[in-house]
C-alpha cells in the first residue's frame, strides 16, 4: 500500500531565507524512494503555535499518513518541536524516538541529546527528526521499515498482521 507524507522543516534561519534547507529535501527523497507520495512541504520558524498549526493541518486537513518534522529537537531555548508535537498528538509512540536515539548513539554519543517525540493524531503518524541533514537521514533510516508496518496497522480496519 502507498501512503502520503508531509515534511515540515522547523528553522528560524531557514524560514527567513538565511539558511538553505537540505534536511527537508533529503527526507522527501527518502520518502519518495520508499514509495510515499509527498503531498506537502513547508519551512516554518521555531514558533510553538505555528508548529502545532502545521501538524494539525497535515493530519486533519491533508490526511497525510506520515508527517515528518526536521529541526527544533535540541537544547536551544527556541527548540520547541517536541513540546508542540506532544500537545497535538493523541497517542504517543515512544519506541520510534527510542530506536532513533539508540541508533544515533552508535554514530555519536551526542545522539542521546535528541528530544524528538513521535505520536499518532487520528490516522497520521508524526515523527520529529533532527535538523541536520545527516542526522535526519540517519534517524529516519533507523525507523523507516517499522514505520511502514505501523502505518499498515494504523490504516487497517481490524488488527494488522504482526507476524514476521
Amino acid at each position: 500500500m502507498s501512503y502520503t507524507a508531509a515534511v515540515i522543516t522547523i528553522s528560524d534561519k531557514g524560514s527567513r531565507g538565511e539558511r538553505v534547507d537540505t534536511s527537508g529535501p533529503a527526507l522527501v527523497k527518502m520518502l519518495e524512494e520508499d514509495g510515499y507520495e509527498v503531498v506537502y512541504t513547508n519551512i516554518i520558524p521555531d514558533e510553538r503555535e505555528q508548529i502545532k498549526s502545521e501538524l494539525i493541518k497535515c493530519a486533519d486537513e491533508l490526511k497525510a499518513g506520515l508527517v515528518l518534522t526536521t529541526g527544533g529537537t535540541g537544547f536551544s531555548p527556541r527548540d520547541v518541536t517536541p513540546e508542540a508535537t506532544l500537545e497535538v498528538i493523541e497517542r504517543e509512540t515512544r519506541g520510534i524516538p527510542e530506536l532513533m536515539r539508540a541508533e544515533s548513539c552508535k554514530i555519536t554519543d551526542k545522539g542521546c541529546l535528541s528530544r524528538a517525540a513521535a505520536g499518532i493524531r487520528g490516522r497520521s503518524l508524526i515523527i520529529n527528526l533532527p535538523g541536520s541533514e545527516k542526522a535526519a537521514k540517519e534517524n529516519f533510516a533507523a525507523v523507516i521499515h517499522p514505520v511502514k508496518h505501523g502505518l499498515e496497522m494504523l490504516f487497517s480496519e481490524g488488527s494488522a498482521n504482526c507476524g514476521g
